[in-house]
């Protein structure tokens, strides 16, 4: 059974009331029980976790090593800022799919950077909550070649 870790960075607790046309109107909760039926019926095991302080979500990359196939990266903003997190992916060795709700290329220039894609697998943007369903998808396809 494929074990994958999603990991959501800064602000995402705030689904469904922070910008909500940029973001929509689906909370961080609803997101998760999307991802926990999705995963009961594909057979695999989905751990969440959240926090909006960099050096936790480096504990969790650390924490995953051995304890997951994959990581699902949704790092908000420290996707453009944090040599830390990527420097984390790449040191546990596990492959990492950097996620995020809207299509950061076509919102502002700073957000077309990206220090997770250079260690990442692949990237999904733009499609809402649903990508994060795309995102399993594809971890659990990656994971079992």
């Amino acid at each position: 059974m494929s074990s994958i870790l999603v990991l959501n960075g800064p602000n995402l607790n705030l689904l469904g009331t922070r910008q909500p046309e940029v973001y929509g109107t689906t909370t961080l909760a609803d997101i998760e029980n999307l991802c926990a039926d999705w995963a009961q019926s594909e057979g695999c095991s989905v751990t969440f976790e959240q926090s909006n302080h960099e050096g936790v979500l480096i504990d969790h990359i650390h924490a995953a090593r051995g304890e997951h196939q994959g990581i699902i990266l949704n790092a908000g903003a420290y996707t453009h800022t944090s040599i830390a997190l990527m420097d984390a992916i790449a040191s546990v060795e596990l492959p990492a799919i950097e996620l995020h709700l809207s299509n950061v290329h076509a919102r502002e220039a700073f957000r077309h950077k990206s220090y997770i894609s250079k260690v990442a697998v692949g990237l999904i943007s733009g499609f809402g909550a649903h990508g994060y369903v795309l995102a399993l998808e594809a971890m659990k396809q990656h994971v079992s070649h």
